[in-house]
């Protein structure tokens, strides 16, 4: 406990160049972690598919949705583009994708729901929601996990949700699914952490509460990449212990390593697997 509430600030000193390594080592990290979702993806749907081609796609994949927003119509578009190509079947592709979704929720659910039940933030009044702390989101998200996770061990026979067939994973894949997706918020949260001013009044722990609800905030909105939303909220509740300005330009940092550095290494290979793909198809 007494390395949580201190993580990363032990760890990575007061160098700006050594935090925006750490930074970037944990993006690193983030995207290998968000690959387990289409790993479990296919698992769960009982198909196979090399490991280097769902990793090739699931960061191209990520990369993109993550920063233009829209992750259903960015994400799935680049998922069936390759997926399709290496002979996946449109419904298998729909269920990967609908599993992938549901299990970045998955994660947030669990670890947001812990730390808003035992560390409640105040929620900012500018949010003008019916209750003064994060606590009754953290017992409602809990409950969704408590019910996923129940389901997964109880219910054998699929479910018809309007018209569509649902069939729970096994317990073993649906911790899968926690633990992967805890992680990816996890490490997203310590790469703006780490870019922060070092501020022995805000925990890592702290710190994490408030960046999931930002976060959550953000993804509910649709809105790009949260641009907006989320850095609203992050000012709202750390004005009061971290400069506006110095939380604005680590922001605009973490902007650019965890979603506009990816997006060009993403863009970069996209068009390099274009450029030899129409290649070979010439020359046959």
């Amino acid at each position: 406990m007494e390395l949580a509430k201190n993580f990363p600030n032990r760890l990575f000193g007061c160098s700006p160049k050594s935090r925006l390594s750490w930074a970037i080592w944990l993006t690193a990290l983030g995207y290998l972690v968000m690959i387990g979702y289409d790993i479990l993806g296919f698992n769960y749907i009982n198909r196979s598919l090399s490991w280097n081609k769902i990793a090739f796609t699931n960061f191209i994949s990520s990369a993109f949705s993550n920063t233009i927003g829209f992750a259903l119509l960015t994400g799935s578009a680049i998922r069936y583009r390759f997926y399709s190509t290496w002979g996946v079947s449109a419904v298998a592709i729909a269920q990967v994708i609908a599993f992938a979704n549901f299990t970045f929720w998955l994660g947030m659910f669990a670890v947001a729901g812990f730390l808003f039940l035992i560390k409640p933030l105040n929620i900012p009044t500018q949010l003008h929601l019916p209750f003064a702390t994060v606590r009754p989101i953290g017992v409602i998200f809990l409950l969704l996990v408590a019910a996923y996770l129940l389901g997964s061990i109880f219910i054998r026979k699929p479910l018809i949700i309007r018209g569509h067939e649902f069939r729970f994973p096994s317990f073993k894949i649906s911790l899968a699914q926690i633990v992967i997706s805890s992680f990816d918020w996890i490490l997203a949260a310590a790469v703006l952490y780490v870019l922060l001013p070092s501020n022995r009044y805000l925990s890592y722990l702290d710190f994490l509460g408030i960046y999931l609800l930002a976060m959550f905030a953000g993804v509910v909105s649709n809105v790009p990449g949260g641009l907006g939303v989320f850095e609203t909220i992050i000012l709202l509740i750390l004005s009061s212990k971290v400069s506006a300005t110095a939380v604005f330009g680590s922001m605009l940092a973490y902007r650019g390593v965890y979603y506009f550095l990816p997006l060009l290494v993403a863009a970069g290979l996209l068009g390099l697997y274009e450029i030899r793909f129409r290649t070979e198809n010439l020359q046959k």
